[in-house]
């Protein structure tokens, strides 16, 4: 079967723009759609990147800019400066690597969904056990896994990050099927092309 790894943060304002497309652009091709969640702190730190607060302020000015034109142009809702951003991603990001290793038939899709909304939509906080439950819980998945996944999760996250600085990744949302490599949610529609054979050498 096709593997499509997906890396990504679920506190970037760009995965909650890519929205279902991935997932359903997976299901068209018959692909496995792999979440990977990555620190990007520590990503950026080893790439070159910058944190939004580091960042020139022309370029956060741009950033604002984007987001709003990008929510209209996908009907896709967006708090530009929601209440709990930043915050810590990683309790999130583990809950989503418990519950895609977990094995329980919960919609792994809807529950990445449900935590960018959660952040980027509701304004609430993704580091808090009782977001992140109900948005286990909304996804199908025991929200025990918040807690009992943490090991699990944790280990995983680590490991991620080496391997997205091994195949290249330096920001969100970032596809890689392969050798070929998409980055941001403004390059699905180009994944889609090459999966369809028309972008390919």
């Amino acid at each position: 079967m096709l593997k499509i790894d997906y890396y990504l943060s679920p506190v970037s304002p760009w995965v909650h723009m890519a929205g279902r497309r991935p997932a359903e652009l997976a299901a068209r091709h018959g692909a496995e759609l792999r979440y990977k969640p990555v620190d990007g702190a520590a990503l950026f730190a080893r790439t070159g990147g910058l944190m939004l607060n580091e960042r020139h302020e022309s370029r956060r000015e741009y950033r604002l800019q984007e987001l709003r034109r990008q929510s209209t142009k996908l009907g896709l809702p967006i708090v530009l400066k929601p209440a709990f951003f930043p915050t810590n991603p990683a309790p999130a990001s583990y809950a989503i690597i418990a519950a895609q290793e977990s094995g329980q038939g919960g919609d792994i899709h809807a529950l990445v969904q449900g935590l960018t909304r959660a952040c980027w939509e509701e304004e609430r906080n993704i580091a808090e056990d009782e977001v992140i439950c109900d948005c286990l819980s909304r996804a199908g998945f025991d929200p025990g896994l918040a807690m009992s996944g943490l090991l699990t999760g944790a280990e995983i996250y680590s490991r991620t990050l080496e391997e997205a600085v091994r195949n290249g990744v330096f920001g969100f949302p970032f596809f890689v099927v392969g050798e070929e490599k998409f980055w941001g949610q403004d390059r699905i529609d180009d994944l889609a092309l090459w999966l369809e054979g028309k972008l390919q050498a």
